[in-house]
């Protein structure tokens, strides 16, 4: 790369902003040298994105029911080691330092909102307690259990802690009544030995619930080529670099990965076809069907009784990667956004949106708005990325040239 460039390497994981030329650098308030070209392109950045706009704050925090604090999860085999702890993102408060992209550190802090929530009175969401969410919708007997996280650990700490809250308020359900895995990406279905074991399952005839393809897919990402991805996702997510100003501020999705003990288990039920309607120990759900988008197999649902949408990981509160360098399979853009305007349409009179990452949305008009952001910009790098290779452009050149519509 040319010494008088700045390198912007956005994913859905770590982002990083760093500029190459050392002779033009200024001390930030940290009195480390930041690069003049880092400088200018985060000052650039910072006049094009709204980024003092309060309402994704308001949302991430609404419905809060408690916090763990301090959020630290220990190792199962390893009590000294850390597999989950919050305390090390403390340093990310007030306005972004020179070295740290604005809009990353924005998120950062929106990331670093974590407890369990109360997304209507019914669905609950535990967030950043891992990577992903943990989301609990309640049955006539039990808890149905959404993406149990990545590791056993994380999982078992960050369900503890839900029943700790939500017991006093619904005494008569009494354990897991369901667990769903809305895709095989491991965050989502890695803890689930955290929460349930295979005994319980079988002998209590316990609905496990995946995207038709889910273990074939679960299995060849973190099997056959687990060993690989693995060492991928170290130097994807930033694992080994210091939390701080110049090393980890976030991944995008949330903080990073747990990186634990791992499990799964296998499904006893599959969704095959969209607008498939299952009632879960109570609850009707009427399921989307997206195979080919940000996973391989893959699912949406809608709850009729709440009005409630959950859009998995196809929609999130940012712009995911197609590519991802740890090695899954890449995305299919043009289905992916097909995907998204078949759910906008489908559930249209949703008056709530949660996923599997980040905070809800409430209001109608802001979810549609929400879905055809989403819908437009994997639209738009497709179209306009053949466009550029039509023309004879190479794949550099293109992401030199490409740029996002305000």
């Amino acid at each position: 790369m040319s010494a008088h460039k700045t390198l912007l390497f956005s994913l859905a994981g770590l982002t990083l902003l760093t500029g190459c030329n050392p002779a033009a650098t200024t001390p930030d308030s940290h009195g480390q040298k930041v690069s003049a070209y880092t400088t200018a392109a985060n000052q650039q950045l910072q006049q094009q994105l709204p980024l003092a706009d309060q309402q994704d704050f308001n949302d991430a925090r609404r419905g809060l029911i408690a916090s763990q604090q301090p959020l630290r999860v220990s190792a199962e085999r390893n009590p000294d080691q850390s597999v989950w702890d919050m305390t090390q993102y403390a340093f990310i408060q007030g306005e972004a330092p020179d070295s740290v992209n604005p809009s990353l550190w924005r998120q950062a802090k929106l990331n670093n909102i974590h407890g369990l929530f109360e997304v209507t009175p019914g669905i609950y969401q535990l967030r950043g307690f891992d990577l992903a969410n943990m989301t609990l919708i309640k049955g006539d007997s039990g808890w149905i259990v959404i993406d149990p996280l990545t590791s056993r650990e994380t999982a078992a700490n960050a369900f503890r802690f839900a029943m700790q809250q939500l017991q006093p308020r619904y005494p008569q359900l009494t354990g897991i009544s369901a667990v769903l895995f809305t895709h095989p990406h491991l965050d989502h279905f890695g803890g689930a030995l955290g929460i349930i074991s295979q005994q319980e399952i079988d002998q209590r005839h316990i609905p496990v619930i995946a995207p038709q393809g889910f273990m074939e897919e679960a299995t060849s990402e973190n099997i056959i080529a687990g060993n690989a991805m693995s060492r991928r996702a170290m130097f994807m997510y930033g694992k080994n670099l210091p939390r701080d100003i110049w090393g980890h501020v976030g991944s995008g999705l949330g903080k990073s990965p747990a990186f634990g003990e791992f499990s799964i288990l296998q499904p006893n039920q599959l969704v095959d076809h969209t607008l498939q309607e299952m009632t879960i120990d109570g609850v009707d759900f009427r399921f989307q069907y997206t195979p080919e988008s940000e996973a391989p197999a893959e699912f949406t649902f809608y709850l009729p009784q709440y009005r409630a949408f959950c859009g998995a990981e196809v929609m999130s509160r940012h712009m995911h990667n197609l590519y991802t360098p740890r090695g899954a399979k890449v995305r299919d853009a043009m289905k992916w956004s097909a995907y998204i305007e078949e759910a906008r349409r489908l559930f249209a009179d949703a008056d709530i949106y949660f996923g599997s990452h980040h905070w809800p949305i409430w209001g109608q008009e802001n979810i549609q708005t929400f879905l055809k952001q989403q819908r437009d910009t994997y639209k738009f790098i497709h179209d306009q990325t053949v466009r550029r290779m039509n023309q004879g452009m190479t794949a550099g050149e293109i992401a030199e040239d490409l740029k996002m519509p305000a």
